[in-house]
């Protein structure tokens, strides 16, 4: 990339800037803007920024944004509220998370073989479980929405939160585990899921409880102290998630789950400081996240395209449209049973899912490891879903917030002690307090 394409990157950021105030109730979500104008920009387009996949930038800027994503999405959850008021978010997590991976999992092995595409375990696996966590962002006016009961929209934001900090771990094992099998790994199979166990699942928490403790303790004592300014406060987020994934990887561990531990024991000790963490993530966290969209539009999406011109375009595109309803939908009934909740609010919880900057991280990390038999059709599939959920749950999110809105408020009205009706306490959402106060 050379100085014309980053002032043409700049430029774009200033307009959806300039305009940003009138999009914020609109169906032109922030992600939808970006990929757009990723797609404008790159090989289909203007042919500006053509970059590789495996490009250092590419790599620098997924593993930094994933480290503050799964940092700040982790603080924003007060784990001490969940068992208390967010029952439904539990066994989303609990229960419709691992259900999804499976169905999905089960889905890619019966699906693809039957249309003469051959995939082995792990590859089916990996597609399912990085297609796994939602990001309430690409329907942002759903978490924000006042005419969606509280409990209902923080169950989605709450899923939305933690999901990806959990599935992560699952990645990296079935990362490890193809990796041992393809002969990429030295050494005995027992010796590395001890060493792999031992180092990435057990060092990699620790590391993130203690910064998280007392990384967060010096950060308050040090606003307290009136030492640091306020701007200060919030970029103090970034310098502990940092801190969390450099030491974890320093000393053996997996930086990343390293990140998110932090950002949990952040979130349950350090509630002042979170709030200006909060800020920081709407603004630099912001930016870094609709880069990773652009980028998703101008190198993902255009790969994806030439592989739907080709003869596995009905297997990707049969199996993306099961991600986003079948093996969504299903998984949240059998998750929410029993919890006496009207089939509108299982549908309404079923349907936004959507699929978005956690998967393309996760897809980023899993096809620059290696492990991988077919990158292209393992892309495909993840840019195809991507993207048919950034244009689906975009556009029909203020339609079913309307829609669910006034059907919430007559069943609630008619019976007073509904479980939609039950209160629960507000979480920040991703795209930060002042949107949350605009949407209100």
């Amino acid at each position: 990339m050379g100085t014309i394409d980053f002032a043409v990157i700049a430029l774009g950021i200033l307009a959806f800037a300039l305009v940003s105030g009138r999009l914020a109730n609109s169906v032109a979500t922030p992600p939808m803007v970006f990929a757009l104008f990723g797609l404008a920009i790159g090989p289909f387009g203007a042919q500006i920024a053509v970059i590789d996949l495996d490009a250092e930038i590419i790599k620098t800027l997924a593993e930094l944004t994933l480290i503050l994503v799964l940092f700040t999405d982790a603080a924003r959850i007060d784990i001490n509220h969940l068992r208390r008021d967010h029952s439904l978010p539990i066994r989303l997590l609990t229960i419709g998370l691992p259900l999804t991976f499976f169905l999905g999992t089960f889905a890619a092995l019966t699906l693809f073989p039957i249309l003469g595409i051959e995939i082995g375990l792990i590859d089916a696996a990996l597609i399912a479980v990085v297609l796994t966590p939602t990001d309430a962002a690409l329907g942002q006016i759903v978490v924000i929405a006042e005419r969606v009961p509280v409990r209902v929209r923080q169950a989605l934001n709450v899923e939305s939160g933690l999901n990806d900090g959990l599935v992560l771990p699952i990645v990296l094992i079935l990362i490890a585990f193809g990796l041992s099998a393809s002969g990429q790994e030295v050494g005995q199979p027992v010796e590395f899921w001890i060493k792999f166990i031992g180092l990435q699942l057990i060092l990699g928490p620790l590391v993130g409880i203690g910064v998280g403790l007392f990384g967060g303790r010096i950060v308050d004592k040090s606003a307290q102290a009136k030492w640091m300014t306020l701007e200060f406060q919030g970029m103090s987020a970034l310098g502990l998630a940092l801190v969390a994934y450099s030491i974890a990887e320093l000393i053996g561990g997996n930086g990343f789950i390293s990140a998110f531990t932090a950002g949990l024991v952040m979130g349950a000790t350090k509630h002042s400081l979170c709030s200006y963490l909060f800020e920081f993530a709407e603004t630099q966290g912001q930016l870094l996240t609709l880069l990773t969209f652009m980028i998703f539009g101008a190198v993902m999406v255009p790969d994806a395209i030439a592989t739907l011109r080709g003869p596995d375009r009905w297997a990707v595109i049969i199996y993306a449209g099961l991600s986003l309803t079948v093996l969504r939908m299903v998984p949240v009934m059998i998750a929410l049973a029993g919890k006496r909740l009207k089939p509108q609010s299982i549908l309404f919880l079923g349907w936004f899912g959507p699929r978005g900057l956690a998967s393309i991280l996760f897809a980023l990390l899993t096809v620059q490891s290696g492990v991988i038999a077919n990158p292209e059709l393992f892309m495909a599939v993840i840019v195809t879903t991507v993207m048919g959920s950034i244009a689906a749950h975009g556009l029909s999110a203020a339609p079913a917030v309307n829609w669910y809105g006034k059907l919430a408020c007559a069943f609630i009205t008619a019976e007073p002690d509904c479980p939609e009706k039950k209160n629960a306490v507000e979480h920040p959402t991703r795209i930060g307090r002042s949107v949350l106060r605009r949407g209100k």
